[in-house]
């Protein structure tokens, strides 16, 4: 993305506490920045949040709160704190968390090659995902948002580390919303293989997990991360 609201420069002030490093990306709610504690010189990760998105007093506490219960679940990145800045001439909030390591999944598929991986590759990122989000499903709770520009993904040996951005949908958990989670994880493995034309092409270890995106067959077969684990560790090559 190259155009977008704030167009903070690195070496300015953020608040009282902080240097701007770097930008790393924007959603809809707003945009984060790699940034620099001034006492410590440690890097964090800042949400600036867009005027009319930002988190009420009560959903942040429900936001801390739900980090906080999912905080030994190694997917996620961890808030530390809110605070308020002034940007030329708003004031803006801003929400501080670990800087975790890596990029974004739907830059990191731009750069391969047809904008897809490998069968092999695919699987063993989906693996990493659903490994990370089994216990956030185990205790109960849910994402509820699981899309290419909500993981980070890096790159190690054979395989590849992830983390999940963004637990923002602060609603009761239900089943269906962790139902909505897997099918979200699915979507997504359809994305890394390359959509349609990737699916077409795939063999019978992506079909029996994709199954056509269909809602019905994926509900049927997997109502939890943790079942994808399963067939993926038990799948015949």
């Amino acid at each position: 993305m190259t155009s977008f609201y704030y167009n903070l420069r690195p070496g300015l002030t953020l608040g009282r506490n902080y240097y701007i490093v770097d930008f790393l990306g924007a959603g809809w709610e707003g945009e984060v920045y790699k940034v620099e504690e001034r006492r410590t010189g440690v890097l964090r990760a800042a949400k600036i949040f867009y005027e009319g998105r930002r988190l009420s007093k009560q959903q942040m506490q429900r936001y801390a709160r739900k980090l906080h219960r999912l905080r030994r679940c190694p997917i996620i990145t961890q808030y530390h704190h809110r605070d308020v800045a002034r940007v030329g001439r708003e004031t803006v909030e801003i929400l501080v968390s670990d800087l975790a390591d890596g990029e974004m999944l739907s830059s990191f598929l731009e750069q391969q090659p047809k904008k897809r991986l490998t069968a092999f590759e695919s699987l063993h990122l989906f693996h990493a995902l659903v490994v990370g989000m089994e216990p956030i499903h185990y205790l109960g709770e849910y994402h509820g948002d699981i899309h290419s520009d909500n993981v980070l993904v890096k790159r190690v040996g054979l395989g590849f580390e992830v983390r999940l951005l963004d637990f923002f949908n602060l609603g009761r958990p239900t089943r269906e919303k962790i139902q909505h989670d897997v099918f979200d994880l699915v979507s997504l493995l359809y994305e890394i293989i390359g959509g349609q034309n990737g699916y077409s092409r795939a063999g019978t270890e992506i079909r029996q997990i994709v199954n056509g995106r269909k809602h019905t067959l994926i509900r049927r077969k997997f109502k939890t991360a943790g079942q994808l684990r399963t067939t993926l560790e038990n799948m015949e090559w």
